[in-house]
């Protein structure tokens, strides 16, 4: 499951989802104005996550290493290898797959656009400490504008520092974009009238996620499996306009996805599609399958389609290792 070659989308909501196992307190994982800004208009999609919550729990870093895709994997293991103590100072980290901008003024000019993965980093960084360590290992950063940008390790990873509380990371091309961003040449994130209406509803969850078009087509295909060979898939793919889900783990795991389309008509095919899926998993499952399916309601409303699931810490543990959690995340 891509999104043109890298973003692997299902295994994004597997990953995000292992987060959630675990007694953690929630709160909420939401993005500052610096943050936002950094993040090019054009984002395919956007994940955040309460990072000190998911380092809270053990169970959940183990399955989380198991399901991260690579390249977000290679991201973080880049950060958290780089001397800068993002273990202790992270509160939030976000990861946002968007398409890069091409032409004569833009960061990707010399690589003429694409498709860039950034990671945003929020918390309490002792910038000080971090730049006197730079200094020590003699580490000099490139200026991109008055912006410095500073290798991260031996990983080909870059980082900036937009101030002391926020920080951005990934090859150097994405965080070159993503200061073009924020400093105004070009779109960002914040001119995104349709994911910004989108964030202001899930944005008070410890998990939450944003999928463009694109993303929802290739992550709803999975989702259904053999269903979407069938003609009326094709119908629905083709009005399906974005997606968000979020996870809840205050009392057991929740899990909620919203499907937007086009109008209510395809939004019902779409949950009459699902809801054959689920009677098919039903009679053909194992036991934890069948009970997965019991704890999960598919409805629509208003052009909507709506996907609720929900079972306990130990029930969910239990279906990450299941043949119909792996048919997701592979």
């Amino acid at each position: 499951m891509t999104i043109l070659k890298n973003w692997k989308y299902g295994t994004a909501v597997a990953a995000m989802a292992v987060m959630a196992i675990g007694p953690i307190t929630v709160q909420a994982a939401q993005l500052g104005g610096d943050a936002r800004s950094s993040i090019p208009k054009d984002v395919q999609q956007i994940i955040v996550v309460d990072y000190r919550a998911m380092q809270n729990s053990p169970a959940a870093m183990q399955l989380k290493d198991r399901v991260l895709p690579p390249e977000l994997k290679r991201l973080e293991t880049a950060l958290k290898t780089s001397g800068l103590k993002v273990d202790q100072d992270a509160e939030t980290l976000a990861f946002a797959a968007f398409n890069a901008p091409g032409g004569s003024n833009g960061a990707t000019a010399a690589s003429g656009g694409g498709t860039r993965i950034i990671g945003v980093a929020q918390g309490q960084f002792q910038t000080q400490a971090i730049m006197a360590n730079f200094a020590k290992q003699k580490t000099k950063p490139i200026m991109w504008r008055n912006n410095s940008i500073y290798p991260m390790g031996s990983a080909g990873m870059s980082v900036a520092f937009l101030n002391q509380t926020t920080m951005v990371f990934g090859d150097r091309d994405a965080v070159k974009a993503a200061l073009d961003a924020r400093d105004g040449i070009t779109a960002n994130f914040l001119q995104n009238s349709d994911m910004m209406n989108e964030m202001a509803i899930v944005d008070n969850r410890a998990v939450w996620s944003l999928l463009d078009q694109k993303g929802t087509q290739t992550m709803m295909k999975s989702v259904l499996g053999e269903a979407s060979q069938l003609a009326d898939y094709d119908t629905v793919k083709n009005r399906m306009k974005s997606a968000r889900y979020t996870m809840d783990f205050s009392n057991g795991v929740r899990f909620n996805m919203s499907v937007v389309m086009s109008d209510t008509i395809t939004a019902a095919t779409a949950a009459t599609l699902m809801k054959g899926i689920s009677l098919m998993k039903k009679t053909s499952g194992s036991p934890i399958e069948k009970s997965a399916m019991d704890e999960t309601t598919i409805d629509s409303s208003g052009g909507t389609l709506t996907v609720d699931f929900s079972s306990s810490d130990g029930q969910f543990a239990s279906l990450l290792t299941s043949p119909l959690f792996q048919s997701v995340v592979k």
